[in-house]
């Protein structure tokens, strides 16, 4: 069977990047990639970035078709922002380690034993989540909007509680944190950060703040993957110690290729393990189909995706500053 013809057929043999631009053309799709995917997979994007760029990117474009590369939680916000195009993800199976930490039903139930608390919700989250959550955050957009929070109104920050911390400590905020961790950043090791600095004196570390304080504690630089990238660009260092996913590294290299960055350490110094494993479920083979077939495809039930929405709204509001808290307000706790 031909592999255009089936879902049985061989890709044996294709120019994969021939077939899938074929694709991109027939179906007017527009591809879009996580920092965090393979090379070859950012190469053949159209766009390239984080989860909510990418997602407003794609609604202002005139494309049909949104091939998600990245997890399942971005791919449903595209889609939340997005109702009427066909958005599809390569593997459904690319979840979150966060996403799964938080279920549903039990975040509800603690919204219900919580009542006087607003739910400041990273992206990070499901739908479902989203739907259940008052103002949405990203890693970049987080201090912004919990500066516009009345410092005594009480929050719940969730699922990552390493964020959630890293903007308790700054702000001075309490805040009931949910036990969330990402994997990835949960992998860096101290010790051998410390001997990475060691070997390395002077060159600056630039962290995610989805990772534990004790790796925090040793950045000059913390912030979401476009400031950490950004960083990279015009920092005058030569030699930059990049604590997030290293798939992020790619771009930096394109941007300045008289750097050199080097990727924070897991455990034993040698090991993989600050490679996303979701993540690395897109392929080029995977995309390929998913551009052909329009499947998977992210479906979301209409009253979910309105309630997700107004708290994704909240929070480009609140980040675009064209609305206070005080607007909000009546809103947020009136829902």
């Amino acid at each position: 069977m031909d592999a255009r013809n089936g879902i049985g057929g061989s890709l044996t043999g294709l120019d994969l990047r021939a077939e899938i631009d074929r694709l991109r053309k027939e179906r007017n799709a527009v591809i879009l990639a996580h920092y965090y995917q393979k090379p070859e997979i950012q190469d053949i994007a159209d766009f390239v970035g984080d989860s909510l760029d990418l997602s407003r990117k794609a609604a202002e474009t005139s494309a049909d078709v949104i091939a998600f590369c990245g997890v399942r939680f971005m791919a449903e916000t595209a889609k939340i922002l997005s109702p009427h195009k066909t958005v599809v993800l390569p593997d459904m199976d690319a979840g979150c380690s966060l996403e799964d930490s938080c279920p549903p039903d039990k975040f509800r139930a603690f919204r219900e034993a919580h009542p006087d608390h607003i739910a400041l919700t990273y992206i990070n989250c499901s739908a479902e989540v989203k739907a259940l959550s008052d103002i949405i955050v990203t890693s970049s957009s987080a201090e912004k909007i919990l500066s516009q929070i009345p410092k005594d109104q009480k929050i719940i920050f969730g699922p990552d509680k390493h964020l959630g911390g890293y903007l308790s400590r700054k702000f001075g905020r309490e805040m009931l944190l949910w036990p969330g961790v990402c994997i990835v950043h949960e992998a860096f090791s101290e010790t051998e950060l410390l001997k990475l600095k060691a070997q390395h004196p002077g060159a600056p570390v630039a962290a995610h703040p989805e990772c534990p304080p004790h790796v925090l504690d040793h950045a000059e630089m913390v912030g979401s993957t476009s400031a950490i990238l950004e960083f990279a660009k015009t920092t005058p260092h030569d030699v930059v110690i990049v604590a997030t996913e290293p798939h992020i590294i790619h771009q930096m290299e394109k941007a300045v290729p008289e750097k050199t960055f080097i990727g924070a350490p897991g455990a034993d110094g040698n090991c993989n393990c600050n490679i996303c494993p979701y993540m690395a479920l897109n392929t080029m083979e995977k995309l390929y189909i998913a551009l052909r077939d329009l499947e998977p495809r992210i479906e979301l039930d209409e009253t979910m995706r309105l309630q997700a929405k107004k708290s994704l709204d909240r929070m480009l509001a609140m980040a675009s500053s064209t609305v206070g808290m005080g607007d909000l307000g009546a809103r947020v706790t009136g829902d």
